[in-house]
């Protein structure tokens, strides 16, 4: 069964009416947009994208330098947001990559999990959003992985080397999810991450 379907700045209950869901996954996919080669050949380009989770206080601020999840600190320090791991290429079926997320764990002092893709080496390889197509976040539900929701990135996000795809948020006990599929600049995740600094 599918999800819902998103548009951009729209907002969804998560556990609202849902007692037993603890246990999220924020897939993320995207595809190469294809080229032509010598002879008409297709060919895609190398685009090595990833997948970060940042855990924000109420101010929208980095509570502490271990919550940033990506692909070089796959684990926030409370375990309740884990990364599956880095694909580099995107080619090939379903999620590229996942952030599964334990909401019953997630430190009090964390409100939202914001959900955010950067191209890996963009300068060196001259490469933007708008290299890429079909990119989408859903959240699942982790014990069945069925999907809940899906928000469809299709806006044009040429010259854009970041996107800020949706956010789980804490909202009068329950959490919620935003879709903002916004497009911003940033060389690294890491200097995405000091924009919540």
């Amino acid at each position: 069964m599918a999800g819902i379907n998103l548009v951009k700045g729209q907002k969804i209950d998560l556990t609202k009416g849902k007692a037993g869901l603890t246990q999220v996954i924020a897939g993320l996919g995207w595809d190469p947009v294809a080229s032509k080669g010598f002879f008409g050949r297709k060919k895609q380009a190398n685009i090595d994208c990833d997948a970060s989770a940042l855990l924000l206080g109420e101010n929208g601020k980095l509570t502490k330098e271990t919550n940033l999840v990506c692909f070089h600190n796959k684990q926030s320090l409370c375990r309740s947001v884990v990364h599956s791991g880095d694909n580099l290429t995107g080619e090939g079926e379903g999620d590229d990559e996942q952030i599964k997320i334990n909401l019953s764990v997630v430190p009090a002092d964390v409100h939202k999990i914001l959900i955010v893709v950067n191209i890996y080496d963009c300068v060196n390889r001259k490469q933007d959003f708008g290299m890429i197509e079909r990119a989408y976040i859903r959240i699942l539900d982790g014990s069945s992985s069925q999907e809940l929701v899906r928000f469809n990135l299709s806006d044009s996000y040429a010259g854009m080397t970041a996107l800020i795809c949706g956010e789980l948020y804490r909202h009068g006990g329950e959490w919620k999810f935003s879709a903002i599929g916004e497009g911003a600049n940033a060389v690294h995740i890491d200097e995405l991450a000091r924009r919540y600094t």
